[in-house]
């Protein structure tokens, strides 16, 4: 802490020392923070559970996975489907905002006809969202 005297002349010092009154104030500023509970921002929400009498849409929000197997038969996210029922779920699946995902996966010993039917019926329901996967498994191919 700091002092001063006062003027040579013996007059007494005006200024009061505020150095004590800044160190109260800091250490009572401290104290509020630690004492100040945290927030919380949990908010309850209840959500539907799924019910085992409904099944599950077979168009997902989020990708859609279409594949073919070699002899000819074509999966939509693991069930067995047709052409007519692979353009239906195309169709609701565009309609969802936004569009999910549609990814290919041919297998590599699938007929080259077959893979060109079902990219046909894709190109036709106007899907924007596609991709191929698995292209890695061709490489040993060529």
């Amino acid at each position: 802490m700091g002092m001063s005297a006062g003027k040579s002349d013996g007059e007494p010092m005006m200024e009061m020392n505020t150095t004590p009154l800044i160190d109260v104030m800091l250490v009572l500023l401290i104290m509020l923070i630690v004492t100040i509970p945290p927030q919380s921002h949990a908010v309850k929400v209840d959500l539907p559970q799924p019910s085992p009498d409904r099944p599950m849409d077979p168009v997902q929000p989020q990708k859609n996975k279409v594949t073919i197997e070699p002899d000819g038969r074509v999966y939509w996210n693991g069930s067995e489907i047709d052409l007519v029922t692979l353009r239906q779920y195309l169709d609701q699946s565009i309609q969802i905002s936004p569009e999910p995902e549609l990814h290919f996966q041919p297998n590599p010993e699938a007929r080259y006809e077959r893979v060109d039917e079902v990219l046909a019926v894709i190109k036709r329901s106007a899907v924007t969202k596609l991709g191929f996967v698995g292209n890695e498994q061709y490489r040993t191919a060529f």
